[in-house]
């Protein structure tokens, strides 16, 4: 298997507060970034943080909701095709994962699905739809 740990996805509610927090910490992101919908930070090691408004995940995912008491936070796992998406998608589904969405190709270039761990926690995976 190939799929490795590539970065870290929080939901936010108000964009232009959380990257003037995570700036405070010491995360670079780009100029410009509190006015999007998604915005990303390079870690150390070549992990990212990335983030995404309510609206940005609720214009793919129309039935998702804010979790009640936390748990904003997804892990992503890089792929290395869009078919190791689908066949790691239907492998973790078929020995019982919970898909929470299957897999399609999104706008932003990459084959994406969802799965939910053992406490209901996203685990997005993901890979460049030009290879």
């Amino acid at each position: 298997m190939s799929a490795r740990f590539d970065a870290i996805g929080l939901v936010v509610s108000d964009m232009g507060a959380s990257v003037a927090f995570y700036r405070r910490l010491g995360f670079a992101f780009p100029a410009g970034a509190e006015e999007q919908g998604h915005a990303e930070a390079e870690l150390p090691g070549g992990l990212r943080l990335l983030m995404d408004t309510e609206e940005v995940v609720r214009s793919f995912h129309t039935a998702w909701e804010p979790p009640s008491g936390g748990g904003r936070a997804s892990l992503a796992l890089r792929c290395d095709s869009p078919a190791e998406v689908d066949s790691l998608h239907e492998e973790l589904v078929a020995s019982g994962c919970r898909s929470e969405l299957k897999p399609w190709d999104a706008v932003w270039g990459q084959r994406y699905a969802t799965v939910l761990d053992p406490d209901g926690n996203g685990v997005d995976l993901f890979a460049p739809l030009d290879g």
